[in-house]
């Protein structure tokens, strides 16, 4: 997303450079109807950056911001994950110890010894499986939560387009209107420019040699 509106206001940028350069050529001042139609695309030009701006911002605070937050979790998540996997690691130690001296014969030492790894286990596990119900607990709701966090943005996104697709159509329209020829078709124009064309061919300074 980040990358996609930065190409947006790269691409209006790079608009409003050319219709800058397009004003200080000079044909501007020796063409007042060239100079019109220049400084009609400029000021559609920096229409279509304040436009593309607003459209940018926001997306920022609608989407990209509220991504940001969502992400910032998964390092929390992953913690609690580890934590729960150090607390089995160290309820099946004391769970194996506990089971190796059931194993002995029952002598005073090895019942004092059992008695002893007994209490070790019993806050480790309790520990564990405290851990153990919170993720079973949590981790399908986070998991299922996805969808009704990223959907507002999702929604803001599509209606910051529509607006923005919205006014772009306005004002190129305007722009059309403004630089159209009445009654030229795009053919007549093609079959123009390319007359045009042959005649600076024509010349001897461009003339194949």
């Amino acid at each position: 997303m980040k990358k996609s509106t930065d190409a947006d206001l790269a691409m209006s940028k790079s608009a409003m450079k050319i219709s800058s350069d397009l004003l200080s050529n000079p044909l501007c001042e020796q063409d007042q109807e060239f100079l019109n139609m220049v400084t009609a695309l400029d000021t559609a030009m920096k229409r279509v950056d304040a436009f593309n701006q607003e459209k940018v911002n926001q997306i920022q605070k609608t989407v990209i911001e509220p991504l940001k937050k969502f992400g910032s979790v998964f390092p929390s998540l992953n913690m609690a994950v580890k934590r729960r996997e150090q607390a089995l690691q160290d309820y099946r130690r004391l769970q194996a110890k506990v089971e190796k001296y059931e194993e002995k014969e029952k002598t005073g030492p090895v019942l004092a010894k059992l008695h002893q790894a007994r209490e070790e286990l019993r806050p480790v596990r309790d520990d564990f499986e405290a851990k153990n119900r919170q993720l079973l607990d949590e981790m399908p709701r986070f998991y299922s939560s996805r969808l009704s966090y990223f959907q507002p943005s999702f929604e803001s996104l599509i209606r910051a387009q529509v607006v923005y697709y919205s006014e772009m159509h306005k004002i190129f329209g305007d722009l059309t209107q403004q630089l159209d020829q009445p009654g030229h078709s795009d053919e007549q124009r093609e079959q123009e420019n390319e007359a045009r064309l042959s005649e600076l061919r024509a010349l001897s300074i461009v003339a194949d040699d």
